[in-house]
């Protein structure tokens, strides 16, 4: 992947180097706009009617910090998104405050922290977002002077999380469907969409969409789930409703092989599926039955079966709640999920890997401002935080998007600095700046570091009393963290230049194999529906996987490119393979046992072969069986996959 041409035939910047720079089609989240606009301002304000400007911009610190990590949905999950990783942040700047100005001990002691932060990150998603702030509020406290006594900047700090979590609540009872609710009925509605698409280019596009939607709907439930004693009946009837969804997906590649064959479906098909979403979301009026034409084909049939059990359960009165699969078995305790998350912190080499990286990073950056006469530089080391972040993606990318967005933040701070005056000026500007923060973080990471930048300098200015002496030292401080983060953090690191994409499209296709065994192997059960529910979920996993990797620079991002294709092979070939056994569930005459062992063969040895190679070439391979076959479909798509991959791999 080399440098392209643009339009008018001058050179254009490579692809994985602009990736981040187009704004995703992201809808603005309105309702977060106007939080994060009060959010900010509003302690700003009681700061200086209370003449007390330095703590309003450390509770407005606080703010910031939780508007950035209330990303989820349910109000359940935004009370434990906001208010752990705040824990943590309190404990963070307190031991930074402690170290301030301490030298080589505030060297040692945010090394440390930067350590126990990544391996806290590699737990899960709100451990995540603890560990960030964990180290983000320990490089603030020892970079910038706190009021005394120590105690204060914590509680400010948390008090900033507790507004945004006030005015989160504050929506609670103007809520008018509950959000597990509300994601089960847009799982529902995703299918209808997939069932539309059908035959079509975006078929497999709406298929992602599906698996993420049912993926979210499962885990919000579990997530409710785990803090109930019992099953309630509303719950077993939203776990019924969803597991009903899956005869559905399962018919959704037999239906788009149908489409592709015999033209498109009864449009009764999606309308059907968008009513049975409405009596989800506002509940069942009645039991009325499908209107569907008689089905004829084996696809046809499929999709009536699972159309018809779908409308039975949604209007079901009462389903039984002991009686309810719900796929993910009985959540463990909470003692066993805590044991659980610290073996994985404390054995996983991951975690470790991160960790040191992470270390070496911070610990550079605040030994080289310990070295150097830079004052205020706790600039390098922030920089440095959010640069190495794991779920942000690519470190090269994210610092290149950091190094840009930084800059186009610099230049609306300068603006602010130096033709705003400080004081009562600063609720309006902080307002309008906040107010940016969800808006931009929609669009992307360069976008939110763009809108972010400058209300931590406005905050920082409020603390400092720098003004726009402030602008140039942060961009200098920013590039030099970001050039720390890409040596230290990328270059020196085998594992930035030998992506794993390859293992783990291996492992994809190796469990693909098992499940084309595991399809034709007897009558349908519950553990072969978990099996191919995880088969695409970590499929979904290697598709983000190859996204962070196509922008990596080359070989990382030029192997991912190349490798894609088979990527959409493997998802083909688990589509196929589900059509073909919902056909024979409904009629049509099963495969010979030799051509499934035959087609499975084929596929363990593409995954042998991907683990032990890092070039793909062009070869053909013909698979035994009949072209008319119940298998001909997967048979096709092995070819393909096949085709992809090098000659080492027949």
């Amino acid at each position: 992947m080399g440098r392209g041409r643009g339009g008018n035939g001058r050179l254009a910047p490579p692809a994985w180097l602009t990736a981040g720079l187009r704004p995703a089609p992201a809808p603005i989240p309105w309702a977060a706009v106007v939080r994060a606009s009060l959010a900010l301002s509003l302690p700003l304000a009681a700061g200086l009617a209370l003449d007390r400007p330095a703590e309003g911009a450390l509770v407005s610190m606080g703010a910031l910090s939780g508007v950035i990590g209330d990303t989820a949905d349910a109000y359940r999950m935004r009370i434990f998104n906001i208010a752990v990783p705040q824990l943590f942040g309190a404990l963070g700047v307190t031991l930074g405050t402690l170290v301030f100005g301490q030298g080589w001990l505030a060297v040692a002691t945010l090394t440390l922290v930067a350590l126990a932060s990544g391996m806290i990150s590699s737990i899960g998603a709100v451990a995540s977002a603890s560990g960030l702030l964990l180290l983000l509020n320990a490089v603030v406290g020892a970079g910038l002077p706190m009021p005394d006594p120590w105690w204060k900047a914590p509680v400010l700090l948390t008090l900033g999380g507790l507004v945004v979590l006030a005015l989160t609540l504050l929506g609670w009872p103007l809520r008018r469907v509950a959000p597990e609710r509300a994601a089960v009925a847009a799982t529902y509605r995703t299918v209808a969409e997939l069932y539309e698409a059908a035959g079509s280019e975006t078929y497999q596009e709406k298929r992602h969409a599906v698996t993420a939607s049912l993926n979210q709907s499962y885990d919000l439930i579990l997530a409710r789930r785990t803090r109930q004693h019992g099953r309630t009946s509303s719950l077993a009837r939203l776990l019924a409703q969803l597991n009903v969804l899956i005869p559905l997906l399962e018919a959704a590649p037999a239906a788009d092989l149908r489409v592709r064959l015999h033209g498109p479906l009864p449009p009764a098909v999606a309308t059907t599926i968008r009513r049975l979403a409405d009596a989800v979301e506002t509940g069942p009026t009645g039991r009325p039955d499908p209107e569907l034409p008689t089905a004829v084909r084996p696809a046809e049939k499929a999709v009536e079966h699972a159309l018809r059990h779908a409308a039975t359960v949604v209007h079901e009165d009462e389903p039984d709640p002991y009686n309810v699969d719900d796929r993910l078995g009985r959540p463990a305790a909470l003692t066993v999920r805590a044991r659980r998350a610290a073996r994985t912190m404390l054995l996983s080499a991951p975690s470790w890997r991160y960790g040191l990286r992470l270390a070496l990073c911070i610990g550079l950056a605040q030994a080289l401002v310990s070295l150097i006469e830079v004052p205020r530089s706790y600039w390098v080391a922030l920089t440095v935080t959010f640069v190495m972040k794991p779920d942000f993606g690519s470190v090269f990318s994210r610092a290149v998007l950091r190094a840009v967005g930084t800059c186009l933040g610099l230049v609306s701070a300068a603006l602010v600095l130096a033709e705003v005056p400080r004081g009562w000026w600063d609720v309006p500007v902080m307002a309008v700046l906040a107010a940016l923060i969800p808006a931009f973080s929609a669009k992307g990471y360069a976008f939110q570091t763009a809108a972010i930048t400058p209300v931590i300098l406005l905050l920082s200015d409020t603390l400092n009393q720098q003004g726009f002496d402030l602008v140039l030292p942060r961009l200098y401080d920013s590039l030099i963290g970001c050039a720390i983060a890409l040596v230290a953090g990328y270059l020196l690191w085998p594992e930035s230049w030998h992506s794993r994409i390859g293992d783990r499209l291996a492992d994809a296709v190796a469990d693909t194999a098992a499940y084309v065994d595991r399809a034709f192997g007897g009558p349908a059960d519950a553990g072969r529906l978990r099996a191919r529910r995880k088969l695409y979920r970590d499929l979904s996993a290697v598709r983000s996987e190859f996204q962070r990797a196509l922008t990596e620079p080359p070989p990382t991002g030029t192997r991912a490119a190349a490798w894609w294709p088979l990527a959409i092979a493997v998802e083909r070939i688990v589509d196929a393979t589900t059509a073909a056994r919902i056909r024979v569930a409904h009629g049509a005459p099963p495969p010979d046992p030799a051509e499934v062992t035959a087609v499975a063969r084929e596929l363990r040895e593409l995954a042998e072969g991907l683990r032990g190679t890092d070039t793909l070439f062009a070869v053909r391979t013909e698979l035994p069986g009949d072209d008319e076959g119940v298998l001909a479909p997967v048979r096709q798509e092995v070819r393909a996959a096949r085709a992809i991959a090098g000659p080492e791999l027949r």
